[in-house]
């Protein structure tokens, strides 16, 4: 028995409607989200630092950017909020505030100015693993 094209089709758009009814899978914590406790572990992951092209430009939070202050950009932590960055291969840190947006690369949890960077890690590393908890 053959089935016909236009019964076939059919059947074919039903199934991929229905599929998109389907509800999402709750979301999981991942390492890299963060909670809003004082003291509390943020997360852990990959940070580089910001280049010498960004500096006295604008941030996110309207602030101008400054290679040379305690610095770094987080997605999701309000502007203000100060950070306890730890290079987990050394055990050195450094604790910045927030001002502004990113970091836009995939795998990375925060961006540093190249100051906060440099108090933790040589800038030739470019990219370290660090843990991030809430300070303030």
């Amino acid at each position: 028995m053959l089935i016909r094209p236009a019964v076939w089709l059919f059947t074919l758009l039903t199934v991929v409607a229905l599929a998109g009814c389907t509800t999402p899978r709750p979301k999981t914590p991942s390492s890299q989200e963060a909670p809003t406790e004082t003291g509390a572990m943020i997360g852990s992951g990959k940070a580089s630092y910001y280049g010498n092209q960004h500096h006295n430009k604008l941030t996110a939070s309207g602030e101008r950017f400054d290679q040379n202050a305690l610095t770094a950009a987080h997605r999701t932590l309000p502007f203000g909020t100060r950070v306890r960055v730890t290079n987990t291969r050394n055990g050195q840190s450094v604790v910045v505030h927030v001002n502004d947006r990113g970091p836009f690369v995939r795998g990375r949890i925060i961006d540093l100015s190249k100051a906060a960077f440099e108090r933790i890690a040589s800038t030739r590393a470019g990219v370290i693993r660090v843990r991030l908890e809430r300070v303030d």
